[in-house]
Formats: C-alpha cells, sequence, structure tokens
C-alpha cells in the first residue's frame, strides 16, 4: 500500500494519489491517504469501534467516492477516524460493490495530531485506473 501528496493540483485542497497491488489495496491506500491529510499517523488510529460498509455503483471512481465519503462522514458527524481493515470488490455485469470493515477511534486531539479538516471529497480530478503493476487512484478532498 503506498499513497503520496500532490502538489500544485488545487489551491485550496488537498490531493494524493494512491496505489495498490489489487482494488481492495488501492481502497485502503485512499482511505489512509485521505486520513493523513486529517491526523499526522494515521497508523495511530487503533481499531476500537467497528462499521460496516456497503456501495454500490456503475464505476470504481464513484465506489472510492462512496468510501472516502463514508470516512469524512464519521469524522463529522460521530468525531470517528475511521482505517478501511477488510475490504472486497466485486464486479457484477456493470455495476462494481464494495464490502468493507473499517475500524477506528474517537479523535482525542491529546493522542492524535490534528492537520486539516476535509469538509468534502471532489470529484474534480477523480479517477481509478489499472496501472502496470495494480491499480492507482487519484482524489481531491476540499479542506
Amino acid at each position: 500500500m503506498a499513497y503520496r501528496y500532490l502538489e500544485d493540483v488545487a489551491t485550496a485542497d488537498a490531493a494524493f494519489e494512491a496505489t495498490g497491488a489489487t482494488l481492495e489495496e488501492l481502497f485502503r491506500s485512499s482511505v489512509d491517504a485521505a486520513l493523513g491529510v486529517m491526523v499526522s499517523s494515521p497508523e495511530s488510529i487503533g481499531p476500537c469501534v467497528l462499521k460496516s460498509f456497503t456501495a454500490e455503483e456503475d464505476s470504481l471512481d464513484l465506489l472510492l467516492l462512496q468510501i472516502l465519503q463514508e470516512i469524512v462522514y464519521y469524522k463529522d458527524a460521530e468525531r470517528l477516524f475511521l482505517r478501511c481493515g477488510s475490504a472486497r470488490i466485486e464486479q457484477s455485469g456493470d455495476r462494481w460493490k464494495l464490502s468493507a470493515e473499517l475500524a477506528g477511534e474517537h479523535i482525542d486531539a491529546i493522542r492524535h495530531e490534528l492537520l486539516a479538516d476535509v469538509k468534502a471529497v471532489t470529484l474534480h480530478l477523480l479517477e481509478v485506473r489499472r496501472a502496470v503493476s495494480g491499480w492507482t487512484a487519484r482524489a481531491v478532498l476540499d479542506i
């Protein structure tokens, strides 16, 4: 799993590019990249609270949008930082389905070094594509 932040993509936003050998690994990397905009060390988030997540979309781009929006929703609604644990992505006809287990903990400003507040995931430059060695995704977050 890997990701990097993209400079000069958008002035008031944060952008990242994530990679993974599989789609599931790509989605886990993308969630960690989004969390890395909000907290200095996503790895510091313990698996104290579990949430199940399922979504179905016409494209992988929109499926990625769904899970990233879910992470932002829980941050705002329940003050939870959630990482993506197990994930399964399947294609059925021209539809994609994601089933994932999200695990995390309540935001603690003492334990978690807070960074930017992500307000939303944008459609601007959103992309999931097959790469030479797996998959690549790009996303822009409104901060």
